[in-house]
């Protein structure tokens, strides 16, 4: 039983690091963990507050995706040119379709560097304007980065409220 408990605390920071890095699964990471978890244990009463607990991260994670990036967007002064490039930048980037200038890190780095150079192409075909589209840019990436930390923080309460509430249910101390 603890070794699956600590396979399952192991999936649950794989989710953490999810929540933080573009591209990889992250909060649901941890409600998966938490559900195999109540599975195992034949009951979900045992799981139900952490369960709760964890969907309400899993919104709020949504939720403060979105409104980061806005957030950053509409600081910079961003068009729509400007966030639809960043998307379509991170998705060449999580495919490892950058240049290969990007050997060493490949699709990691890419991850960064794909929604800066996006933002500033989507910018620079609405505007026409370098200065304009470099800080649009940088507002985009600067929101998404504190979202994502912000991501992380929340994910790792779930993770660490999972292991307050259950751990005694493992190791009975």
């Amino acid at each position: 039983m603890q070794i699956i408990y600590g396979l399952i605390i192991v999936l649950m920071l794989a989710g953490v690091i999810g929540a933080v890095v573009p591209g990889i699964p992250g909060t649901s990471l941890i409600l998966l963990g938490i559900i195999i978890w109540g599975f195992i244990k034949g009951s979900f009463a045992a799981i139900s507050i952490p369960l709760i607990v964890t969907g309400i991260v899993l919104l709020l994670s949504m939720g403060i995706d979105f409104l980061a990036a806005y957030w950053g967007a509409k600081k910079a002064g961003a068009s729509k040119w400007g966030q639809i490039g960043s998307m379509i930048g991170l998705a060449v980037a999580f495919f490892g379709l950058l240049p290969p200038f990007l050997v060493v890190g490949g699709p990691i780095i890419g991850i960064f560097i794909g929604p800066l150079l996006g933002a500033i192409i989507g910018e620079l075909i609405y505007r026409r304007n370098l200065v304009v589209a470099v800080k649009a840019g940088v507002g985009i990436v600067v929101g998404s980065l504190i979202g994502n930390i912000i991501q992380g923080c929340l994910a790792l309460a779930a993770v660490i409220f999972f292991v307050f509430t259950t751990y005694t249910q493992v190791f009975g101390v």
